[in-house]
């Protein structure tokens, strides 16, 4: 029985890790009453008796449970953004290649990767790694969420029996071109230049929409849609969650994977222009479901156990 610890429990990302973890009965989840989870020493005590110790918090909080760990057995995921760029830490997005998904297999340490930033490497990392991209490339990306990708706080504004009309529509936000995710999208995939990241949270729960438009004439290897689509069935071949769409047309839903861990890949364009699009649950293999996959991984079982 393997003994996991949510610390975080009570934010959107650890109720559905609990959520997914309590109907296995390969789990014994520890738990601490409503008085001791914030209390310092019991969280260590919690932190060091489990075999998994899940960190659902902000980034700060993130950094001082790590400090209490002395159990040296304990693997450590932390959904933050804490150590997405820390050395030491493996990147938990197995897909990506054979070393990443070695590196999750051996680490005790895995940083879960962010939900947009999952869209967006998803999409840039085998264009970078195929050549067809230059590390300098001057990357777009827009990308839509649901509003629970905000935390308690956005869900509250948006679930709110009286809100503000601006919440009916999608709304950009970090106008100022820096967002928590950039570090981990440049770093995974490489990239010299930052990426201009444009991301809208809309009124829906949950759900979520990555596209970067590319200019063919920009790129050092004549490419089009249909080698951009066997690039990526290539790059992701035996993948069980991350696949490349059937052929669409018209519209593009974001919500089409809502409660699952899936990622789809699309490519849609023509001759001279083309759009790269990666859709996917922010719940599901943007936070919770990631963060099981990684685990299973760790812990040698099949890596879809539960998901």
């Amino acid at each position: 029985m393997t003994k996991v610890f949510i610390d975080g429990k009570a934010g959107t990302t650890g109720l559905r890790i609990y959520e997914r973890l309590a109907k296995r009965n390969d789990i014994e989840i520890v738990s601490l009453s409503e008085e001791l989870r914030k209390d310092v020493s019991a969280r260590k005590d919690a932190i060091n008796s489990a075999d998994v110790v899940f960190l659902c918090l902000p980034d700060d909080a993130a950094r001082e449970a790590v400090a209490l760990v002395e159990n040296p057995s304990t693997i450590v995921i932390d959904a933050s953004t804490a150590h997405r760029t820390c050395a030491g830490w493996a990147y938990g997005f197995a897909e990506l290649s054979p070393e990443h998904r070695a590196a999750v297999a051996r680490s005790k340490r895995i940083a879960n990767p962010g939900c947009y930033a999952s869209g967006f490497i998803a999409l840039v990392y085998p264009l970078v790694k195929a050549g067809i991209v230059q590390s300098n490339y001057p990357f777009v990306c827009h990308a839509v969420s649901g509003y629970s990708g905000g935390g308690k706080k956005a869900i509250e504004q948006y679930e709110a029996a009286q809100r503000e009309k601006s919440l009916d529509t999608p709304r950009l936000y970090a106008l100022g071109l820096e967002h928590k995710h950039l570090p981990e999208m440049m770093k995974v995939c490489s990239l010299t230049q930052k990426p201009v990241f444009n991301p809208y949270i809309c009124d829906y729960y949950n759900g979520m929409l990555v596209s970067v438009p590319l200019f063919l004439s920009f790129l050092p290897r004549r490419t089009g849609v249909e080698e951009l689509k066997t690039l990526y069935r290539e790059h992701y071949r035996g993948s069980r969650f991350v696949t490349v769409g059937a052929e669409e047309s018209g519209f593009l839903a974001a919500n089409a994977l809502n409660d699952t861990n899936g990622l789809e890949i699309f490519v849609n364009g023509n001759a001279e222009q083309v759009v790269l699009s990666a859709r996917l649950d922010n719940l599901g293999k943007g936070a919770s479901g990631a963060a099981v996959q990684n685990m299973n991984i760790a812990l040698g079982l099949d890596e879809g156990k539960g998901l």
